[in-house]
């Protein structure tokens, strides 16, 4: 969780709020469009129109930003007009664009609700699912539907708030009187919320150290294996037969090797290690390129590692297992020796790491060991393979992704709070049908056609 210097909302709730009201009118008197409600964003999770204050009062804007910022989660709620300044088609891609900052975000336009997210927070289908269930509440009351969508959200989403909505970067357009009112605030509890922030800094930071220590008895072990695959094959640039083609493939297996060593010496969260196995990973396969130069057979294709080991190679084949906790079969690619190992009924020769209960394999480990796998099999693919593994059913939880990185496996590389600009996938967001006329009981606002960012 990302800890910012003074938590207040959490350690005074009461005095915050009373903040919050003194802020909010300033603010709101300036904003005006989709640029200006961006903005509000980037400095808090609730950003109201002045249009819609008669929609959702100051004051529930308040408790809802509280609730938020003491949750610590990359939720934004706008609450707009359904007017000819807010557009409904692509307005969650705007509006995602112009804040920039990875996270979930609920709009409400008119009388409407939809909702939309960074895959890295909450997946497409997770988003329709929950703007649903928010328009389908039986209420047509803004509080009520952003109410419901901040519970629902805050239980599901993944990340952190944007260091941005520190409460100690105040806006130049707050009037003296907040000035005095955040110093008696900070005054009073400023001690107290720094030493809670600076416990679960060091508690996370002794959390990450233990974890990246696992990690690195489990990578330094590939590195050398790896480096001891390039002494075995006894390739020599200048050999005769040799060409330019193979002297590539050997280059860059070279320079795989001090990558690897290179991103695991200045690693320094476990989340780091997938670069270091992506390395590895690129290695190998151009080795066996070599190889197959070499020994003028067909190039190999681009697949990923053996699942049981990646240390074997390349996988040649897929082919069905049941892990040993009785989960579904599912194919997984596995070299030739493991290959043969199962079709004779024998059990492959699988990675197995330290463990609180001796030596297991590594997908019923901790996990540290998601990244590890990750940065050999993918985002994309490894949460069928390891599905109904201990390490499988932890990838899913907000838990991991918080603490090992949100956008680890969801094919994105900014996680919840994270500044990325416009660098997502919009996609992502639907088709921004918020239809006409507003209403939520059949047809008219419609959602935003298909929720997910």
């Amino acid at each position: 969780m990302r800890t910012r210097p003074f938590t207040l909302v959490s350690a005074l709730a009461g005095l915050t709020l009373m903040l919050l009201l003194i802020l909010v009118p300033a603010s709101v008197a300036r904003a005006a469009g989709l640029s200006d409600a961006a903005a509000a964003l980037k400095q808090g999770p609730v950003y109201v129109h002045p249009a819609m204050s008669g929609q959702v009062s100051q004051s529930e804007a308040a408790a809802l930003a509280e609730k938020i910022e003491k949750a610590d989660k990359p939720v934004f709620v706008a609450v707009l007009p359904a007017t000819a300044e807010f557009p409904p088609d692509d307005l969650l891609v705007n509006l995602r664009t112009e804040t920039g900052i990875t996270g979930l975000y609920g709009v409400r336009l008119g009388d409407g609700f939809d909702a939309g997210a960074d895959r890295s927070v909450m997946s497409v289908q997770a988003v329709d699912n929950l703007a649903a269930a928010v328009r389908a509440g039986g209420s047509t009351d803004a509080s009520a539907h952003l109410e419901s969508f901040v519970d629902q959200a805050l239980t599901q989403v993944r990340g952190s708030a944007p260091a941005s909505w520190d409460p100690g970067a105040v806006d130049d357009g707050v009037n003296a009187g907040a000035l005095i009112a955040l110093g008696a605030i900070v005054a009073a509890g400023g001690a107290g919320a720094y030493a809670v922030a600076r416990t679960k800094r060091r508690r996370k930071a002794e959390e990450e150290r233990a974890a990246l220590d696992k990690l690195r008895v489990v990578v330094d072990e590939d590195i050398t294996a790896f480096g001891e695959e390039l002494d075995r094959l006894d390739f020599h640039p200048s050999e005769k037969g040799a060409d330019d083609a193979m002297r590539a493939d050997y280059e860059r297996s070279l320079d795989a090797y001090d990558t690897a060593k290179s991103r695991m010496g200045a690693a320094g969260h476990p989340g780091d290690v997938r670069g270091v196995t992506e390395a590895l990973n690129d290695g190998r396969h151009s080795l066996a390129v070599l190889t197959a130069r070499r020994e003028g057979r067909p190039l190999p294709e681009r697949r990923p590692p053996c699942f049981f080991d990646p240390r074997h190679g390349p996988s040649v084949k897929d082919i069905s297992w049941m892990p040993a906790s009785g989960a579904a079969a599912r194919d997984v690619p596995v070299c030739a020796a493991d290959a043969a190992r199962l079709e004779e009924g024998m059990e492959p020769m699988s990675r197995t790491v330290e463990t609180g209960y001796g030596r297991r394999p590594y997908w019923e480990a901790g996990p540290a060991y998601g990244p590890w796998a990750g940065g050999y099999f993918g985002g994309g693919i490894l949460p069928g393979l390891l599905l109904g593994t201990m390490l499988g059913n932890m990838l899913a939880t907000p838990a991991y992704a918080a603490d090992y990185g949100a956008g680890e496996f969801s094919g994105g590389e900014y996680g919840g709070g994270d500044f990325s600009g416009a660098d997502f996938d919009a996609s992502d967001f639907g088709g921004g049908d918020f239809g006409s006329g507003g209403g939520f009981d059949g047809g008219g606002f419609g959602g935003f056609d298909g929720g997910g960012f």
